[in-house]
């Protein structure tokens, strides 16, 4: 009995860390208020590294089986998409990064798709991989915010990754798809880390962790649709 009260309150506690998210989400949505971006970022990227740690935790303590009364998937769906997707549109928005009717259009396509994406049932392949783009709109807008592009370029990039969530195109879950984590691992920590340096030096232009966040975000976009390219051998 003890042993089931242990792993009982353990995976409640994996939901209780997991909930923490909408927490840090209402704090990053504050600073996005005053736009106070780098602050935003800064919460985001907390809630991005809770992200990532609260996966692996709700599958070692089984919490479907130990916790079932509170729905893990539902709960990270409704964080991932304020985290991921609500804030950091509203914040390309409201900074002026995307103005006018650019601006417009990048909120609402990035909401609307990604409400659908969220909601389809066919989001994840076989090898935990993802179908299409998995909505992760924060790293695509920190990376704007670092670098500052044409909000032609940006608008186009909007528009590509928007279509791309709906194409059979495979975008590596970087803890879960197996093939190349040894390399993807490390890509996605050293992606929080150059995101999370960037957002502290105030989206310095001059900053080396702008080139980290560009190498590891074509790295993290690419690499399943390589993996598509050059299937794994069958020796």
């Amino acid at each position: 009995m003890t042993r089931v009260m242990t792993l009982r309150f353990k995976a409640l506690a994996v939901h209780l860390f997991t909930a923490t998210g909408a927490v840090f989400a209402m704090l990053a949505m504050l600073a996005a208020v005053e736009e106070k971006w780098s602050l935003m970022f800064l919460w985001l990227v907390v809630s991005f590294i809770v992200d990532g740690i609260d996966g692996p935790l709700a599958r070692h303590y089984h919490v479907k089986k130990n916790a079932p009364e509170f729905d893990g998937v539902l709960l990270d769906l409704i964080i991932d998409y304020l985290t991921y997707v609500f804030i950091p549109a509203y914040a390309l928005f409201k900074s002026g990064l995307m103005d006018g009717w650019t601006g417009w259009f990048a909120i609402i396509v990035i909401t609307f798709a990604s409400a659908m994406y969220f909601a389809d049932t066919r989001m994840k392949t076989k090898d935990n991989s993802f179908s299409g783009f998995p909505g992760c709109w924060n790293m695509v807008v920190v990376v704007i915010f670092a670098l500052k592009p044409d909000f032609w370029f940006s608008l186009v990039l909007v528009a590509l990754l928007a279509v791309a969530m709906f194409l059979p195109l495979k975008f590596i879950h970087p803890v879960r798809t197996e093939r190349w984590r040894n390399l993807s691992l490390p890509m996605a920590f050293a992606w929080t880390f150059f995101a999370g340096w960037a957002a502290w030096v105030d989206f310095h232009p001059q900053s080396w962790a702008h080139w980290g966040l560009v190498v590891t975000s074509l790295y993290l976009v690419s690499a399943g649709i390589a993996q598509q390219i050059m299937p794994p051998s069958r020796d």
